[in-house]
């Protein structure tokens, strides 16, 4: 717990010095604009969000027009996270379980200090840790404890559960940051309600084993998930393009449906900081607020 804190303050304090030196913003960049409640309708104009569309008043033949809506004073943030054990591939200390806990440690943290209500998922192919949004510092470190000590119950992942379990228990228009390998399959209609419904951000977290191996010949290789152990030569060339390849189409397909469904995606590597990724997230949500 102490070491997993001392990170995510680390992360903080670098994060604040580059908002404030380069951005003349805060943290708030990354939450504003979207805890928000209804206020009225007006014309459709270019550039405005389509899921903004209120199709009630628009079939009545006036032509398009758009919901608006006001910042609430109070927002909640919802924390999704695999706890799968795929994501413990990686070295040790900077497995994919670990930038997943540092991200959200950073950022539940964020959103304390701005009055938000913050709320945990943690799902593998079932509910491992559910807390309901609170304010305050007390819980954002209720959350980086509870993920500390977790130690999930299964093995296996299923993403469409843990979004189904989200979409029937977040009630409430909120900011959700998805984080995961996305190492699954069917999840996708889920993941577009999600966005409908929300605000979503999601992160993929990667390793540099999924992408490539040492050529080191045949070598045992334990699939995390199943328990099973598999031989494989890692110097043939066909196994390593396989590898590669299903690596590539998984993450291009995450990012075109987040690009359809104006979902904010962001790929972390375990081997690279993902602090200037962050701050990317935080000029892009930003330029979104302004326009």
């Amino acid at each position: 717990m102490k070491e997993l804190l001392r990170k995510v303050r680390n992360y903080e304090i670098r994060i604040r010095k580059a908002i404030t030196s380069q951005m003349q913003g805060d943290f708030r960049s990354i939450f504003k604009g979207t805890g928000l409640e209804f206020d009225d309708v007006r014309p459709y104009q270019y550039g405005d969000d389509i899921r903004s569309i209120d199709w009630n008043v628009t079939a009545k033949g006036h032509g398009p027009y758009v919901k608006t809506f006001k910042e609430e004073k109070e927002q909640t943030i919802y924390f999704i996270l695999d706890v799968s054990a795929s994501q413990n591939i990686g070295d040790e200390g900077q497995s994919k379980m670990d930038i997943t806990k540092e991200i959200c440690g950073v950022l539940a943290i964020a959103g304390a200090r701005e009055s938000s209500h913050v709320g945990l998922i943690a799902f593998s192919d079932q509910r491992e840790l559910f807390l309901r949004p609170a304010k305050g510092m007390a819980q954002a470190l209720q959350i980086i404890s509870q993920l500390d000590r977790l130690q999930p119950r299964s093995l296996k992942t299923d993403i469409t559960g843990g979004l189904s379990f989200a979409l029937n228990a977040i009630k409430r228009r909120s900011v959700i940051v998805l984080i995961s390998d996305f190492i699954d399959k069917g999840y996708e209609r889920h993941l577009k309600a999600l966005a409908r419904k929300h605000d979503l951000v999601v992160i993929q977290v990667n390793d540099r084993r999924e992408t490539s191996l040492p050529e080191l010949g045949i070598v045992p290789v334990l699939d995390k998930e199943s328990g099973k152990t598999f031989w494989i030569n890692s110097s043939f060339g066909e196994f390593r393009n396989r590898l590669s390849q299903g690596h590539k189409e998984r993450q291009n397909g995450v990012r075109d449906i987040s690009r359809r469904h104006q979902i904010n995606f962001l790929s972390v590597d375990t081997h690279e900081d993902f602090v200037p990724a962050l701050l990317k997230l935080f000029k892009i949500r930003n330029k979104t607020v302004k326009a």
